[in-house]
């Protein structure tokens, strides 16, 4: 089972540890192009720090973040699993997990981001402020940028099994799913069972949970199919809508009653 996993806007410090290692991250396919979007924001940042700020869509309140991404080749890296934080993350609860559930965690669970593609939750990364949504003046805009790089190397972390996606729609731009790896790809929504809404806040927890009880149960779902049977089990209630064409994903809704 692969999950993927958006990134989260909030991010804590980067800390003291050694700087970043390009060449020790996951998927190591897009390292030229994670090279190539780092040096980009790295100069833009240590530049005209107006310019920055409109080119990353950040609020006068966090001028501060663009001194940050300047220092991202001699900053701390820490697990990207410690860097992100929010709501999902806080759900997942990663550092609480047991051995065995983390070493899952390590081996199944990929997070999207503007500035990397994509990592896993113990590659060590410095904290960075850089959404999908970017369009840098050189690179251009990155859901596009990372189009290419990821169609080359995702099928391949794809494996044989399943694929729970969980990223948010910008992020889910960077690759989608295509032929074989799609038909056995789960598209998961948490949806207000009273309104039939997406809200933003338990969609995001509902998400982390799920997450977490994967991990902990130890379930790894041969398919989609399985995957429903699974969230079942475990208490989830779930509507799903096969494929009605080959090379199309799953259609997973988790129905929640309470907002917390």
């Amino acid at each position: 089972m692969l999950v993927l996993l958006p990134p989260s806007e909030g991010k804590a410090s980067s800390g003291r540890g050694a700087p970043l290692k390009p060449e020790s991250l996951s998927l190591p396919g897009l390292t030229e192009a994670r090279t190539a979007v780092l040096g980009e924001l790295v100069e833009l940042c240590a530049g005209d720090e107006e310019k920055a700020r409109e080119v990353l869509g950040l609020s006068e309140g966090l001028r501060g973040e663009i001194g940050k991404n300047a220092e991202l080749l001699s900053a701390g890296a820490r697990p990207a699993g410690e860097i992100y934080t929010g709501v999902l993350y806080d759900a997942l609860d990663l550092a609480s997990l047991d051995a065995a559930a983390k070493r899952r965690a390590a081996r199944q669970l990929l997070v999207f981001s503007g500035l990397w593609g994509a990592v896993g939750v113990a590659d060590r990364i410095p904290s960075y402020r850089c959404s999908m949504g970017v369009r840098l003046p050189g690179l251009g805009a990155l859901g596009a940028h990372w189009r290419a790089p990821m169609a080359e190397v995702m099928p391949e972390a794809a494996g044989r099994g399943l694929v729970l996606d969980l990223r948010s729609s910008a992020y889910a731009a960077a690759w989608k799913p295509k032929g074989e790896v799609a038909g056995r790809t789960a598209s998961v929504r948490v949806l207000h069972a009273p309104t039939r809404k997406v809200v933003s806040h338990f969609n995001k927890a509902t998400k982390g949970r799920i997450v977490r009880s994967l991990l902990t149960s130890g379930i790894a779902p041969a398919g989609p199919a399985e995957l429903v049977e699974a969230l079942r089990d475990l208490g989830y209630e779930v509507e799903a809508a096969a494929p009605a064409k080959a090379g199309t994903a799953w259609a997973l809704d988790v129905l929640v009653d309470e907002i917390h």
